[in-house]
């Protein structure tokens, strides 16, 4: 069963309940929960998060996804190569000005062979993959 990448914009909008993509995300996730296909990402995903989170009410659920996702091998640390060809993939600008995360992401998504991202953002798709919501 292909795995499916968690990103923080996909678990930002699961999370918050005010975000304009929260109906969509929350949908998702759980066709996501009942095909229980596995679910993975990378360190840098989740400290995106938890920054984001940091002063937000949804802030408990980061280290506890953290916790899970380690606990089930699915939280893959980017090694220094993937980081060295993000920032290559960063510097020619490529996946529609994707940030140097993201740019991880795809790196680290292409060689664990994961073509879909829990999430909606264009830089993704323009990286050339399919999308969850």
């Amino acid at each position: 069963m292909n795995s499916v990448f968690l990103d923080t914009v996909g678990l930002l909008a699961l999370w918050d309940a005010s975000d304009q993509w929260h109906a969509m995300a929350d949908g998702a996730f759980s066709a996501l929960k009942a095909s229980r296909r596995p679910l993975l990402t990378t360190t840098f995903v989740l400290l995106e998060c938890g920054n984001a989170a940091a002063r937000r009410p949804y802030r408990v659920v980061v280290p506890e996804l953290w916790q899970t996702l380690a606990s089930a091998n699915a939280l893959v640390v980017p090694d220094s190569d993937d980081v060295r060809l993000a920032w290559e993939a960063y510097r020619r600008g490529g996946a529609d000005g994707a940030g140097i995360v993201d740019h991880v992401s795809f790196i680290v998504m292409r060689r664990l062979d994961v073509a879909e991202a829990f999430m909606n953002d264009r830089h993704f798709r323009a990286a050339g993959f399919s999308l969850s919501f």
